[in-house]
């Protein structure tokens, strides 16, 4: 850790890293021109794209468990964080409702799930068991909830469908979303009714915030620096192949969220963390960290304002010279992007500038030490 902050570097790093990651996948100038990597899997399996939403999620249980443990060092007692808890989770779901309606506020469109409402969630619930179970309880809750999720999934029938459906249409989850959030799930999904977000694969998710809590207790511990690297590629590779092994059964699936996708991504997260928890913090050479860094220390706030640019940029209507209307983000990455780099390499470009355009703005914030807490 930097001496000076007494801050883990690699754990902003990796959190800056992540955030820039998540604007870059969720923005190409145009989606027909998109990088296979810099694609969801069409379904089962995964692609480097479907590690940025489980690495987010497992920072924020790595966070949780340094800033929660320092708090209660500190005197805090668990009702007085459980308090900041509900304070926070009810902010960033507020935030990412916001950011469905914005700019129409078509109440009647609403999509419910979301990114930030997902992270909400999983972030009340992972607090509150950590703040009130002991260390084995915490364990056994991980292991309850990613194998209840399992056996549901498998078990319960789907009306028309049966039991054990694992496609788009017709699985559990797909069934709980279409029938209490008839109306109110993701108009982009690959059927209706279904949400990536949704209620019922969320279980699996609180999971993944919990395999960050555990990493985040080795972390503080009091192991020596080379000892607790061994250890986190020990538990990261274990559940690399613990994952691929559940896969047999229970596939790879981000749209699901599946027990094995939440095990593999853990296992992805923890040693992404190691190789950066040992350049970084260990051998310290950071200053090449520092553009992470900055996005990092106002995640939340890039990531919002990335959400509400590209709806503004979508919804914003551009005249041609020959009179038709096309979107102001058309206009610019065919004017500004398209026009000279090509269809795939343009489609890159235009994110890659957004992403440089915050830092930017996220740098000055930084410089003047504005940091916007939820």
């Amino acid at each position: 850790m930097d001496n000076q902050s007494n801050r883990l570097i690699s754990l902003d790093m990796f959190r800056g890293f992540t955030i820039a990651l998540m604007i870059l996948v969720n923005n190409p100038g145009s989606w027909s021109y998109v990088y296979a990597p810099l694609r969801h899997a069409e379904w089962h399996g995964w692609t480097p794209t479907d590690l940025v939403f489980p690495f987010f999620l497992f920072i924020v249980g790595v966070a949780l468990s340094l800033s929660f443990s320092k708090r209660i060092e500190q005197g805090d007692k668990e009702s007085q964080l459980l308090i900041k808890v509900i304070r926070r989770t009810l902010i960033i779901f507020a935030i990412g409702l916001f950011l469905s309606l914005f700019p129409f506020f078509n109440f009647a469109k609403l999509r419910i799930p979301g990114v930030l409402q997902r992270i909400a969630v999983c972030y009340f619930f992972a607090s509150t068991i950590f703040l009130y179970a002991n260390k084995k309880l915490q364990v056994a809750w991980t292991i309850f909830l990613l194998v209840i999720y399992w056996i549901l999934m498998k078990t319960i029938p789907v009306p028309e469908f049966g039991a054990g459906v694992m496609e788009p249409e017709g699985n559990l989850c797909w069934f709980i979303d279409s029938t209490l959030l008839a109306g109110f799930t993701w108009s982009g999904a690959p059927v209706p009714g279904f949400d990536p977000e949704g209620i019922f694969s969320t279980i699996p998710a609180i999971a993944t915030v919990m395999f960050g809590v555990f990493t985040g207790d080795w972390i503080r511990s009091n192991k020596g620096h080379y000892e607790k690297v061994a250890g986190l590629f020990v538990a990261g590779n274990i559940l690399l192949v613990l994952g691929v092994i559940m896969d047999v059964w229970l596939p790879i699936n981000k749209g699901l969220w599946t027990s094995s996708y939440s095990v593999f991504m853990a296992g992805m997260a923890i040693n992404f963390l190691a190789v950066c928890y040992w350049i970084i913090d260990i051998k310290g050479y950071q200053n090449w960290t520092k553009p992470f860094v900055v996005f990092g220390s106002n995640a939340i706030t890039v990531y919002a304002l990335s959400a509400l640019v590209a709806r503004i940029t979508i919804y914003t209507k551009w005249t041609q010279e020959d009179g038709l209307k096309i979107s102001l983000k058309t206009f610019l990455y065919e004017n500004l992007f398209h026009s000279w780099a090509g269809d795939y390499f343009a489609s890159l470009l235009y994110p890659v500038t957004w992403i440089l355009i915050y830092l930017g703005l996220m740098w000055i914030l930084y410089r003047k030490k504005i940091f916007i807490k939820i």
